[in-house]
């Protein structure tokens, strides 16, 4: 495993450009340090430590993925959440303590929006059983990294979307001011109406929703109720 991360680090790091960091740095607020890697050239170089006869068993991968954690260059988060989504099959209950870590720490909506879609979305159609138990604390975290995780995790879900369960992650947070939040409730929407629009347009249209949140939801449909 040593080598295996040893390799990571000098591949990537022998790719750095150091103005297309600081450009990189600027548009995510000054937040996190990059390397300076473009998304095309990233997936390039990440493509050999993702590959399946390449990566770990899947009780080591964990250690290495926290290692790749804590690293302050953006690039290695990327390729840690990437390699997390290669063990989506073999999940098990446990995980959803690694996916939780990984929204909690270093966030920011780059990787928080990625774990929720492809990390979380898939362990909870795996363990359904467990979705009322992690969102209903994730809720009442107060974090709004968790709580946008909740309002997105069925992004893929399309048809099997549970509106029960999207409306009560959005009614408690929908006279939220929080960019983040209100974002995300208009994004579930938006991507909700490809599906069902005329359920999105009623609920829109019976629901006080912040503006941000409405125009979002009404991107892909007509835009009067």
């Amino acid at each position: 495993m040593n080598d295996y991360f040893g390799r990571i680090l000098h591949t990537f790091k022998s790719a750095s450009d150091p103005e297309n960091a600081y450009h990189m740095k600027a548009y995510m607020k000054h937040q996190f340090d990059f390397l300076g890697i473009k998304s095309q050239e990233r997936r390039s170089l990440s493509q050999p430590f993702l590959n399946k006869n390449a990566l770990p068993p899947f009780e080591e991968g964990w250690p290495v993925i926290r290692k790749l954690w804590v690293l302050p260059e953006r690039e290695f988060q990327y390729l840690a959440m990437e390699w997390a989504s290669k063990y989506n099959r073999l999940a098990e209950k446990s995980w959803i303590d690694h996916y939780h870590y990984m929204i909690t720490y270093k966030s920011w909506w780059d990787t928080v929006d990625f774990i929720s879609v492809n990390l979380v979305g898939p362990y909870f159609r795996k363990y359904p059983e467990m979705i009322g138990k992690i969102t209903g604390k994730w809720m009442i975290s107060g974090n709004i990294w968790l709580q946008r995780s909740c309002l997105l995790f069925q992004l893929k879900y399309k048809t099997d979307t549970d509106t029960e369960l999207l409306t009560s992650f959005i009614h408690p947070l929908a006279g939220s001011r929080e960019f983040f939040i209100a974002k995300a409730i208009g994004w579930s929407l938006r991507e909700y109406s490809k599906t069902n629009p005329d359920w999105v347009r009623s609920f829109i249209s019976t629901h006080a929703l912040q503006p941000l949140s409405k125009k979002e939801g009404l991107r892909r449909i007509s835009n009067t109720i």
